[in-house]
This record gives structure tokens, sequence and C-alpha cells, in this order.
């Protein structure tokens, strides 16, 4: 006996056929989203103006999801980060804080530092 299997997908917004899946996360959750091509495009639109200033972290799908790497730019936000991260034990260091001199810098002390 023969079988076909036939996968459609459906667009989660409008319910007329998707093209593509999305992934993307906020808030430590990740999700995932299936799209027609122009809901695809409105979605990377709004999202565009906050993925041009945020932090990228982890791992990017690599399947056309939000998220793309642009050469060169993760070694200009490491170097923030690490330039960042020694003002913060500068600061905590001022302040009464024990931090070391390498390794994660505590949750607390970042919060105490972002509030300041």
């Amino acid at each position: 006996m023969a079988r076909q299997v036939i996968t459609q997908l459906i667009d989660d917004l409008t319910g007329d056929e998707a093209d593509q899946t999305i992934e993307f996360g906020l808030d430590g959750r990740a999700y995932t989203i299936e799209l027609s091509d122009e809901n695809a495009s409105t979605l990377r639109q709004a999202l565009a103006p906050y993925i041009a200033v945020g932090q990228r972290v982890g791992r990017a799908s690599g399947h056309g999801g939000i998220t793309r790497a642009v050469r060169g730019a993760a070694a200009t936000a490491q170097r923030s980060t690490r330039a960042r991260n020694e003002e913060i034990r500068e600061w905590a260091r001022a302040n009464g804080y024990q931090v070391s001199d390498r390794g994660r810098i505590p949750v607390g002390v970042m919060e105490a530092y972002d509030k300041r």
C-alpha cells in the first residue's frame, strides 16, 4: 500500500496558506509561527528597528529566521560588552560590591548598575 503525506502550512494570522516558518525569541522564550511571505515581511519590518540596536545572543536558526548575523557585528558587540563589563566592575568595586576580575558579573550587581 502506498501512502502520500502532504504537509500544508497555514498562516497563523490569517488562516490562509503560509510560505514559511519563522523562529524568534522574546523574554527568554522561543516561538515559531507560520506566515505567508507578505506577513513574514511585515513581521521583519516591525522588528527591524529593535534588531538593529539589540545585542544578539545565542545561536540564530540559519533558516531565514529574523535574526541574521552581519559579518563583523559580533566582534563589535563583543568589544562593546567587554568595555561595558569593565565599567560595571569598576563601578561595583567603588560601591562596595565584590566582583571577580573575570567571568560573569552577578545579576544583582548588573541590576544595581543599571538602576544607578
